[in-house]
């Protein structure tokens, strides 16, 4: 791995912000400091925190980080439903489909690095 920009895991989680920042224009304005916002900063910290673990140079700083992700990944699935129970959104499948692989690649980048410290 040259950076975390070639791991798959932080480009799938490029385009979901980019996702969540797309279903989250058409919320109503009064939730622009609310829902809107918590929904936008958790996609955001999920490939940040891949990118911040990828640069601390070890194993164990990165499957940290990578753990992180995982708490924002299940912080923002819920806010998704929340969305979609709200009527915000009218189909969320296609954003949680999107969390449900970033977390499997996710829970396999932590794997092969445990396996990597064994």
């Amino acid at each position: 791995m040259k950076t975390h920009k070639d791991l798959d895991v932080w480009k799938k989680g490029m385009g979901l912000v980019r996702a969540i920042y797309a279903a989250t224009r058409e919320f109503p304005a009064s939730e622009v400091y609310g829902l809107t916002s918590q929904m936008q900063r958790a996609a955001v910290s999920i490939p940040s925190n891949i990118a911040e673990g990828a640069a601390r140079g070890t194993n164990n700083e990165f499957t940290r980080f990578l753990r992180i992700s995982l708490g924002s990944l299940a912080e923002l699935e819920t806010q998704t439903i929340l969305a979609q129970d709200l009527g915000y959104i009218q189909d969320s499948s296609a954003l949680l489909k999107d969390i449900e692989d970033i977390r499997r690649l996710t829970l396999g980048l932590i794997r092969h690095l445990d396996a990597r410290n064994s």
